[in-house]
């Protein structure tokens, strides 16, 4: 930064903003928590887990994070009754910060009790920007998960991760409510990982019920 013929008000100004900046730098290289700040655009079909892994590594690096572990909040299921794969043991073990230098959750077990941090004004972008919600003009307070409310898969029956996160037709996946509102006050209306299930995979049919194919991501290491 250049400081020459500036006067004495200005200089201070510019190095608080200066200051600032770095501040907000320092914060997203440490982030360790975020919501994606947009979809695959094709809905819910976000590659498989690796592909969604993959989504959450890039925002993360384009927002300067030093993290590369990065793993979406997604579960999936398996046929024939196998066991699938739980959101819950593909996060790390915490704590989790998110853009702003805010503490979500200090473990998992915190993340999934009621003592955790994530609401509207926490579950922020890789950018540190608030994602929308309800009462807002435009409504994007679903976050695909695929979870029941433990962060386990499910075993309701039926699609509930559009075939694993490949699916950008046919089929439901689970999705949560970043901001904990619904359209009642319920118990899973206020579930940030496990509200309600989509009227399809399709990025139009994520929209008709409050979303548009974002998700959490958290750094594993």
């Amino acid at each position: 930064m250049q400081f020459s013929n500036i006067s004495a008000g200005a200089l201070v100004v510019a190095l608080i903003a200066a200051a600032g900046t770095d501040t907000v730098y320092a914060q997203q290289e440490d982030m360790s928590f975020f919501v994606t700040s947009a979809g695959s655009g094709k809905g819910a079909n976000l590659g498989g887990l690796e592909g969604a892994d993959a989504h959450c590594r890039s925002l993360a690096e384009a927002a300067g994070s030093k993290r590369t572990n990065w793993r979406a909040y997604l579960s999936t299921t398996a046929p024939g009754g196998e066991a699938g794969v739980n959101a819950r043991d593909r996060i790390g073990k915490g704590p989790w910060t998110n853009a702003k230098g805010v503490v979500v959750a200090i473990n998992v077990q915190d993340l999934h009790s009621d003592s955790n941090k994530i609401s509207k004004q926490t579950a922020l972008t890789e950018k540190g920007d608030v994602i929308p919600g309800r009462g807002d003009a435009v409504n994007t307070h679903d976050m695909l998960t695929g979870s029941d409310p433990s962060g386990n898969y499910s075993t309701a029956g039926g699609d509930t991760t559009c075939s694993n996160w490949t699916s950008s037709g046919e089929g439901s996946a689970i999705v949560g409510h970043h901001d904990r509102l619904g359209l009642k006050d319920t118990r899973h209306m206020r579930s940030w990982n496990s509200a309600h299930g989509t009227a399809g995979c399709s990025q139009d049919k994520l929209k008709s019920t409050g979303g548009a194919g974002l998700f959490y991501c958290f750094a594993a290491n």
